[in-house]
């Protein structure tokens, strides 16, 4: 793969197979951070799942995601990753993805560029991601744990923002994304097909009570599974 497919429309919240997500971003999306796809966009793959080997979260209900860097490679020597430095550059000089990521928020946060766009998906079980919109990357540092330094990136959820053919928005609308823990409650509830028709593709996490009408995303109870024919035609009656 080489060539981003930006003609696959994804809306947030979506749920998205590992194949569909490589086709869309046009890349074996084999790393956990891709800087720089096509120019115009990065991607980042993250998860909140208790086994989960990086410490991500959410704040400010859902709209800020504080997305952990990635560890030094394993290498034939028998070194535990987890008690070394995660790396800002390779032996050569090279930016790693930790370093790429940091400069570019670095120069957000100086006025010298505008925030870099990252597409975020999120695996929420085993064979089952969500797309979870498009967010901009504003502030990066280092921190140490337990053990070693460690990267932080802070990136906020925006409102639109997929249309990577225009300038990032300036103060955009931030966005809510819905908690890892709702949406595995509602994959569970809903046995991972539409509430309406039965049917396991093409799936949407949907608000019952949209957001923008006092809807909340901090419980299952006002999210649902919907395929794509139906959450569009709800979509369309309450437009």
């Amino acid at each position: 793969m080489s060539a981003s497919s930006e003609h696959i429309y994804l809306a947030s919240d979506n749920i998205i197979p590992y194949v569909e997500m490589c086709r869309r971003e046009g890349t074996s999306l084999q790393r956990g951070m891709n800087f720089g796809l096509g120019g115009n966009h990065s991607v980042i793959l993250m998860s909140l799942r208790r086994n989960a080997p990086y410490r991500d979260r959410l704040e400010d209900t859902g709209t800020t995601l504080i997305y952990e860097g990635h560890d030094e490679p394993k290498t034939s020597v028998d070194v535990n990753p987890k008690l070394i430095d995660q790396p800002e550059r390779y032996p050569s000089g090279l930016l790693t993805q930790n370093g790429k990521f940091h400069q570019a928020a670095q120069e957000a946060k100086a006025g010298l560029r505008p925030p870099e766009r990252v597409r975020v998906y999120e695996k929420i079980h085993t064979g089952i991601w969500a797309y979870n919109g498009m967010f901009h990357l504003l502030d990066s540092w280092q921190e140490t744990d337990q053990h070693r330094r460690v990267f932080k990136f802070r990136l906020v959820a925006v409102e639109g923002g997929d249309d990577l053919d225009r300038a990032p928005a300036i103060n955009p609308t931030r966005r809510r994304i819905i908690p890892t823990a709702v949406k595995l409650a509602v994959w569970k509830r809903d046995k991972g097909q539409c509430v309406i028709c039965g049917a396991k593709d093409e799936l949407h996490f949907d608000h019952d009570l949209p957001w923008s009408k006092g809807g909340t995303s901090l419980t299952e109870e006002n999210v649902q599974l919907l395929c794509a024919r139906h959450n569009l035609q709800k979509h369309d009656s309450i437009v």
